[in-house]
Protein backbone atom coordinates (compact mmCIF):
# COMPACT_ATOMS: atom_id res chain seq x y z
CA UNK A 1 0.00 0.00 0.00
CA UNK A 2 1.47 2.84 -0.78
CA UNK A 3 -0.02 6.62 1.02
CA UNK A 4 1.28 9.83 0.20
CA UNK A 5 1.16 12.32 3.27
CA UNK A 6 0.31 15.84 2.20
CA UNK A 7 1.28 18.52 4.86
CA UNK A 8 2.08 22.63 4.21
CA UNK A 9 5.36 21.77 6.56
CA UNK A 10 7.37 19.53 7.12
CA UNK A 11 11.06 18.88 8.74
CA UNK A 12 12.87 20.55 9.49
CA UNK A 13 10.09 22.91 10.48
CA UNK A 14 9.08 22.46 14.01
CA UNK A 15 6.12 22.17 15.43
CA UNK A 16 3.41 20.06 16.42
CA UNK A 17 1.65 18.95 12.88
CA UNK A 18 5.26 18.57 11.52
CA UNK A 19 5.87 16.25 14.50
CA UNK A 20 2.52 14.45 14.20
CA UNK A 21 3.38 13.75 10.39
CA UNK A 22 6.86 12.96 11.08
CA UNK A 23 5.71 9.67 13.83
CA UNK A 24 3.21 8.90 12.02
CA UNK A 25 5.11 7.99 8.19
CA UNK A 26 7.50 6.83 10.44
CA UNK A 27 5.94 4.11 12.17
CA UNK A 28 3.84 3.27 9.20
CA UNK A 29 6.76 3.03 7.05
CA UNK A 30 8.89 1.02 9.29
CA UNK A 31 6.64 -1.09 11.49
CA UNK A 32 3.64 -1.29 9.55
CA UNK A 33 4.88 -2.15 5.99
CA UNK A 34 3.05 0.89 4.47
CA UNK A 35 5.06 2.65 1.71
CA UNK A 36 4.24 5.88 3.39
CA UNK A 37 6.23 8.87 1.77
CA UNK A 38 5.86 13.03 2.31
CA UNK A 39 4.86 15.65 -0.24
CA UNK A 40 5.16 19.29 1.55
CA UNK A 41 6.30 22.79 0.31
CA UNK A 42 9.74 23.79 -0.45
CA UNK A 43 10.03 26.85 2.04
CA UNK A 44 10.61 26.65 5.97
CA UNK A 45 7.56 29.85 6.77
CA UNK A 46 9.24 32.96 7.90
CA UNK A 47 12.68 31.37 7.10
CA UNK A 48 15.23 32.25 4.24
CA UNK A 49 15.96 29.50 1.65
CA UNK A 50 14.81 27.24 -0.31
CA UNK A 51 14.89 23.65 0.37
CA UNK A 52 16.25 20.71 -1.52
CA UNK A 53 13.64 19.01 -3.79
CA UNK A 54 14.03 15.93 -2.50
CA UNK A 55 15.39 14.82 0.61
CA UNK A 56 14.94 11.29 2.78
CA UNK A 57 13.89 12.28 6.64
CA UNK A 58 14.14 9.07 9.23
CA UNK A 59 13.77 7.10 6.48
CA UNK A 60 11.34 8.68 5.00
CA UNK A 61 11.19 9.79 1.23
CA UNK A 62 10.11 13.15 0.72
CA UNK A 63 9.34 15.60 -2.14
CA UNK A 64 9.22 19.21 -1.93
CA UNK A 65 7.05 21.89 -4.26
CA UNK A 66 7.01 25.26 -4.81
CA UNK A 67 4.40 27.62 -3.95
CA UNK A 68 3.33 31.04 -3.42
CA UNK A 69 0.33 33.24 -1.57
CA UNK A 70 0.73 33.28 1.78
CA UNK A 71 1.72 30.89 4.61
CA UNK A 72 -1.84 31.26 5.66
CA UNK A 73 -2.95 29.88 2.11
CA UNK A 74 -0.07 28.98 0.36
CA UNK A 75 -0.94 27.87 -3.65
CA UNK A 76 0.82 24.89 -4.56
CA UNK A 77 -1.22 23.09 -7.80
CA UNK A 78 2.25 21.36 -8.74
CA UNK A 79 1.42 18.88 -5.71
CA UNK A 80 -1.08 16.84 -8.21
CA UNK A 81 2.91 15.67 -10.23
CA UNK A 82 3.91 14.11 -7.09
CA UNK A 83 0.55 11.93 -6.09
CA UNK A 84 -0.07 9.57 -8.98
CA UNK A 85 1.49 6.36 -7.50
CA UNK A 86 -0.67 6.17 -4.57
CA UNK A 87 -3.12 4.08 -3.64
CA UNK A 88 -4.23 7.01 -1.25
CA UNK A 89 -3.54 10.30 -0.21
CA UNK A 90 -3.57 11.37 3.33
CA UNK A 91 -4.21 14.85 3.54
CA UNK A 92 -3.10 17.32 6.85
CA UNK A 93 -4.66 20.23 7.81
CA UNK A 94 -7.52 22.08 6.57
CA UNK A 95 -5.59 25.13 4.04
CA UNK A 96 -5.40 24.96 0.43
CA UNK A 97 -3.85 21.15 0.00
CA UNK A 98 -7.61 19.76 1.76
CA UNK A 99 -9.58 22.24 -0.97
CA UNK A 100 -7.15 21.72 -3.90
CA UNK A 101 -7.54 18.06 -3.54
CA UNK A 102 -11.28 18.04 -3.34
CA UNK A 103 -11.72 20.10 -6.32
CA UNK A 104 -9.20 17.58 -8.26
CA UNK A 105 -10.80 14.70 -6.96
CA UNK A 106 -12.63 13.85 -10.28
CA UNK A 107 -9.60 13.98 -12.75
CA UNK A 108 -7.08 11.94 -9.82
CA UNK A 109 -9.41 9.37 -9.17
CA UNK A 110 -7.75 8.46 -5.50
CA UNK A 111 -9.27 7.81 -2.34
CA UNK A 112 -8.85 10.66 0.41
CA UNK A 113 -8.36 11.01 3.96
CA UNK A 114 -7.95 14.10 5.89
CA UNK A 115 -6.68 14.64 9.72
CA UNK A 116 -8.01 18.21 11.11
CA UNK A 117 -5.22 19.03 13.20
CA UNK A 118 -7.52 21.58 15.10
CA UNK A 119 -8.75 23.12 11.53
CA UNK A 120 -8.10 26.95 10.76
CA UNK A 121 -9.41 27.97 13.93
CA UNK A 122 -5.86 28.11 15.65
CA UNK A 123 -6.49 31.64 16.75
CA UNK A 124 -9.55 34.30 17.20
CA UNK A 125 -8.25 36.61 14.50
CA UNK A 126 -10.80 36.96 11.34
CA UNK A 127 -13.41 34.70 13.31
CA UNK A 128 -16.03 35.88 11.52
CA UNK A 129 -14.31 35.06 7.79
CA UNK A 130 -13.28 31.62 9.52
CA UNK A 131 -16.72 30.72 10.32
CA UNK A 132 -17.75 31.73 7.06
CA UNK A 133 -14.82 30.06 5.44
CA UNK A 134 -15.86 27.12 7.32
CA UNK A 135 -19.69 26.72 6.54
CA UNK A 136 -19.38 27.16 2.57
CA UNK A 137 -15.88 26.08 0.93
CA UNK A 138 -15.06 23.56 4.34
CA UNK A 139 -18.18 22.09 3.96
CA UNK A 140 -18.10 21.73 0.21
CA UNK A 141 -14.44 20.50 -0.03
CA UNK A 142 -15.52 18.03 2.96
CA UNK A 143 -17.57 15.97 0.97
CA UNK A 144 -14.94 14.94 -1.60
CA UNK A 145 -12.81 12.86 1.72
CA UNK A 146 -14.06 8.71 2.06
CA UNK A 147 -13.25 10.08 5.78
CA UNK A 148 -12.70 12.93 8.18
CA UNK A 149 -10.77 11.97 10.97
CA UNK A 150 -10.51 14.58 13.98
CA UNK A 151 -7.42 14.68 15.93
CA UNK A 152 -8.60 15.55 18.79
CA UNK A 153 -12.30 15.51 20.98
CA UNK A 154 -12.53 19.65 20.38
CA UNK A 155 -12.23 19.06 16.26
CA UNK A 156 -14.39 16.17 16.35
CA UNK A 157 -17.41 18.52 17.48
CA UNK A 158 -16.18 21.47 15.16
CA UNK A 159 -16.29 19.09 12.36
CA UNK A 160 -19.56 17.06 13.31
CA UNK A 161 -21.74 19.52 11.54
CA UNK A 162 -20.44 19.25 8.24
CA UNK A 163 -18.50 16.11 7.97
CA UNK A 164 -21.74 13.21 9.14
CA UNK A 165 -20.68 9.93 9.42
CA UNK A 166 -17.58 10.10 7.40
CA UNK A 167 -16.14 11.69 11.07
CA UNK A 168 -13.96 9.54 13.51
CA UNK A 169 -12.18 10.38 16.13
CA UNK A 170 -8.30 9.38 15.99
CA UNK A 171 -6.26 11.48 18.71
CA UNK A 172 -2.53 12.02 17.89
CA UNK A 173 0.13 10.39 19.73
CA UNK A 174 3.42 11.11 21.43
CA UNK A 175 6.84 9.43 20.93
CA UNK A 176 7.46 7.59 23.88
CA UNK A 177 10.95 7.54 23.50
CA UNK A 178 11.78 11.33 23.21
CA UNK A 179 11.56 12.79 26.74
CA UNK A 180 10.52 10.14 29.17
CA UNK A 181 11.18 10.46 32.28
CA UNK A 182 13.25 13.74 31.65
CA UNK A 183 11.78 15.91 34.15
CA UNK A 184 13.85 16.77 37.75
CA UNK A 185 14.37 13.78 39.85
CA UNK A 186 13.22 15.79 43.14
CA UNK A 187 10.68 18.81 43.17
CA UNK A 188 12.06 22.16 41.78
CA UNK A 189 10.61 25.46 41.96
CA UNK A 190 10.84 25.17 37.53
CA UNK A 191 8.28 25.60 35.09
CA UNK A 192 9.21 25.47 31.49
CA UNK A 193 6.88 26.05 28.74
CA UNK A 194 8.49 24.52 24.92
CA UNK A 195 6.68 24.93 21.82
CA UNK A 196 6.62 27.58 19.25
CA UNK A 197 7.12 31.70 19.70
CA UNK A 198 3.24 32.27 18.55
CA UNK A 199 0.86 34.99 19.78
CA UNK A 200 -1.54 32.31 20.51
CA UNK A 201 0.44 30.31 22.80
CA UNK A 202 -0.29 33.18 24.94
CA UNK A 203 3.86 33.51 26.33
CA UNK A 204 3.06 36.57 28.04
CA UNK A 205 1.05 35.19 30.68
CA UNK A 206 3.44 33.61 31.82
CA UNK A 207 5.21 35.98 33.40
CA UNK A 208 2.99 37.76 35.70
CA UNK A 209 2.61 34.16 36.58
CA UNK A 210 6.06 33.84 37.51
CA UNK A 211 5.80 37.02 39.20
CA UNK A 212 3.25 35.92 41.69
CA UNK A 213 5.15 32.26 42.29
CA UNK A 214 8.15 34.63 43.31
CA UNK A 215 6.14 36.38 46.04
CA UNK A 216 5.16 32.88 47.39
CA UNK A 217 9.35 31.77 47.16
CA UNK A 218 12.01 33.68 45.49
CA UNK A 219 13.34 30.59 44.30
CA UNK A 220 10.59 30.14 41.06
CA UNK A 221 12.30 30.23 38.04
CA UNK A 222 10.89 29.76 34.16
CA UNK A 223 12.76 28.31 30.78
CA UNK A 224 11.09 29.05 27.61
CA UNK A 225 11.94 26.75 24.84
CA UNK A 226 11.02 26.69 21.42
CA UNK A 227 11.23 28.11 17.75
CA UNK A 228 10.41 31.95 17.18
CA UNK A 229 7.56 32.26 14.60
CA UNK A 230 5.67 35.87 15.22
CA UNK A 231 7.15 36.45 18.55
CA UNK A 232 11.48 36.37 18.71
CA UNK A 233 13.77 35.93 21.57
CA UNK A 234 13.65 39.93 22.09
CA UNK A 235 10.10 40.24 22.22
CA UNK A 236 9.60 38.07 24.95
CA UNK A 237 12.77 39.46 26.85
CA UNK A 238 10.47 42.70 26.80
CA UNK A 239 7.65 40.81 28.15
CA UNK A 240 9.73 39.73 30.69
CA UNK A 241 11.36 42.73 31.75
CA UNK A 242 7.72 44.60 31.96
CA UNK A 243 6.62 41.86 34.91
CA UNK A 244 10.40 42.52 36.43
CA UNK A 245 10.96 38.79 36.18
CA UNK A 246 13.90 39.19 33.55
CA UNK A 247 16.61 37.79 35.73
CA UNK A 248 14.58 34.62 36.87
CA UNK A 249 13.87 33.39 33.02
CA UNK A 250 15.90 31.42 30.53
CA UNK A 251 15.17 31.32 26.59
CA UNK A 252 16.59 28.69 25.07
CA UNK A 253 15.99 28.84 20.72
CA UNK A 254 15.90 26.60 18.28
CA UNK A 255 16.68 23.57 20.72
CA UNK A 256 17.44 20.42 19.78
CA UNK A 257 15.73 17.27 20.73
CA UNK A 258 18.57 16.45 23.29
CA UNK A 259 19.24 20.25 24.10
CA UNK A 260 15.47 20.33 25.24
CA UNK A 261 15.53 16.80 26.79
CA UNK A 262 17.95 18.52 28.98
CA UNK A 263 16.09 21.81 29.88
CA UNK A 264 13.14 19.53 31.16
CA UNK A 265 15.79 17.84 33.42
CA UNK A 266 16.15 20.92 35.29
CA UNK A 267 11.98 21.39 35.64
CA UNK A 268 8.99 19.68 37.58
CA UNK A 269 6.38 21.90 35.85
CA UNK A 270 5.32 22.75 32.59
CA UNK A 271 3.23 25.95 31.54
CA UNK A 272 0.86 26.76 28.77
CA UNK A 273 -1.83 29.58 28.42
CA UNK A 274 -2.20 28.92 25.01
CA UNK A 275 -6.04 30.23 23.73
CA UNK A 276 -6.10 27.47 21.12
CA UNK A 277 -4.98 23.90 20.80
CA UNK A 278 -6.11 21.11 18.29
CA UNK A 279 -4.58 18.44 20.94
CA UNK A 280 -2.30 19.87 22.97
CA UNK A 281 0.89 17.79 21.81
CA UNK A 282 3.20 19.49 23.83
CA UNK A 283 1.15 19.09 27.22
CA UNK A 284 1.01 15.22 26.35
CA UNK A 285 5.48 15.29 25.54
CA UNK A 286 5.79 17.17 29.05
CA UNK A 287 3.61 14.50 30.92
CA UNK A 288 5.49 11.81 29.42
CA UNK A 289 8.56 13.34 30.82
CA UNK A 290 6.96 13.59 34.34
CA UNK A 291 6.32 17.24 34.63
CA UNK A 292 3.44 18.56 36.42
CA UNK A 293 1.08 20.94 33.51
CA UNK A 294 -0.37 23.88 34.44
CA UNK A 295 -2.59 24.77 31.70
CA UNK A 296 -5.47 27.55 30.39
CA UNK A 297 -8.86 26.23 31.00
CA UNK A 298 -9.44 25.33 27.47
CA UNK A 299 -11.73 22.08 26.02
CA UNK A 300 -8.10 20.09 24.66
CA UNK A 301 -6.29 21.07 28.29
CA UNK A 302 -9.79 20.71 30.49
CA UNK A 303 -9.97 17.20 28.62
CA UNK A 304 -6.47 16.11 29.35
CA UNK A 305 -6.44 16.81 32.83
CA UNK A 306 -9.93 15.08 33.42
CA UNK A 307 -8.59 11.89 31.78
CA UNK A 308 -5.29 12.05 33.69
CA UNK A 309 -6.09 13.31 36.54
CA UNK A 310 -2.85 15.16 36.62
CA UNK A 311 -2.27 18.47 36.58
CA UNK A 312 -3.86 22.56 37.30
CA UNK A 313 -5.94 24.74 35.76
CA UNK A 314 -6.11 28.66 35.40
CA UNK A 315 -9.19 29.82 36.76
CA UNK A 316 -9.55 32.30 34.39
CA UNK A 317 -7.35 35.45 35.07
CA UNK A 318 -6.67 34.32 38.78
CA UNK A 319 -3.16 34.54 38.63
CA UNK A 320 -2.20 34.86 42.46
CA UNK A 321 -4.72 31.85 43.11
CA UNK A 322 -3.18 30.00 40.88
CA UNK A 323 0.20 30.47 42.05
CA UNK A 324 -0.47 29.62 45.84
CA UNK A 325 -1.94 26.27 44.56
CA UNK A 326 1.52 25.81 42.64
CA UNK A 327 3.54 27.09 46.27
CA UNK A 328 1.16 24.61 48.33
CA UNK A 329 1.44 21.72 45.87
CA UNK A 330 5.39 22.55 45.21
CA UNK A 331 6.20 21.77 49.69
CA UNK A 332 4.27 18.93 49.51
CA UNK A 333 7.53 16.81 48.13
CA UNK A 334 5.71 12.81 48.42
CA UNK A 335 2.37 14.49 46.43
CA UNK A 336 4.97 16.04 44.19
CA UNK A 337 6.87 12.22 43.30
CA UNK A 338 3.28 10.53 42.79
CA UNK A 339 1.91 13.63 40.21
CA UNK A 340 5.60 12.68 38.53
CA UNK A 341 4.76 9.23 38.39
CA UNK A 342 1.11 9.28 37.65
CA UNK A 343 2.04 11.91 34.76
CA UNK A 344 4.09 9.29 33.36
CA UNK A 345 1.97 6.47 33.39
CA UNK A 346 -0.97 8.88 31.81
CA UNK A 347 1.46 9.66 28.77
CA UNK A 348 1.80 5.72 28.37
CA UNK A 349 -1.74 5.53 26.76
CA UNK A 350 -0.58 8.09 23.94
CA UNK A 351 1.57 5.97 21.80
CA UNK A 352 2.44 6.62 18.19
CA UNK A 353 2.57 2.59 17.25
CA UNK A 354 -0.91 2.63 18.06
CA UNK A 355 -2.31 5.50 16.48
CA UNK A 356 -0.35 4.40 13.60
CA UNK A 357 -2.29 1.34 13.15
CA UNK A 358 -5.54 2.87 13.64
CA UNK A 359 -4.76 4.75 10.56
CA UNK A 360 -4.00 1.83 8.83
CA UNK A 361 -7.23 0.42 9.47
CA UNK A 362 -9.21 3.49 8.56
CA UNK A 363 -6.74 3.33 4.65
CA UNK A 364 -8.06 -0.78 4.17
CA UNK A 365 -11.27 0.16 4.67
CA UNK A 366 -11.39 2.71 2.66
CA UNK A 367 -9.51 0.94 -0.03
CA UNK A 368 -11.81 -1.55 0.09
CA UNK A 369 -14.93 0.32 -0.13
CA UNK A 370 -13.40 2.21 -3.33
CA UNK A 371 -12.93 -1.31 -4.65
CA UNK A 372 -16.52 -1.95 -4.75
CA UNK A 373 -17.68 1.42 -5.92
CA UNK A 374 -15.30 1.08 -8.73
CA UNK A 375 -16.95 -2.68 -9.12
CA UNK A 376 -20.17 -1.46 -9.10
CA UNK A 377 -19.90 1.28 -11.45
CA UNK A 378 -18.01 -0.67 -14.19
Amino acid sequence: MKVIHVVRQFSPSVGGLEDAVLNLAYQQRHALQVDAQVVTLNRVFKREGVLPPRASIDGIPVVRVPWCGTSRYPLAPSVLAHVAGADLIHVHAIDFFFDFFALTKPFLRKPLVVSTHGGFFHTGAYARLKKLWFSTLTRASVHAYDKIVACSENDATIFSAIAGNRLLTIENGINQDKFVDASAKEPTRTLVSFGRFSPHKRLDLLFPLLAALKKQNPEWRLIIAGRPAELSVADLEGLAQKSGVQDAVSFVAEPSDEQLKNVLSEASWFASFSDHEGFGLAAVEALSAGLIPVLSSIAPFRRLVSLTGVGLLADGNNIAALAGKLEQQQQDVASMGMQRAAAMKAAAAYDWKDVARRYVDVYKDVLRMDTLSSSARS
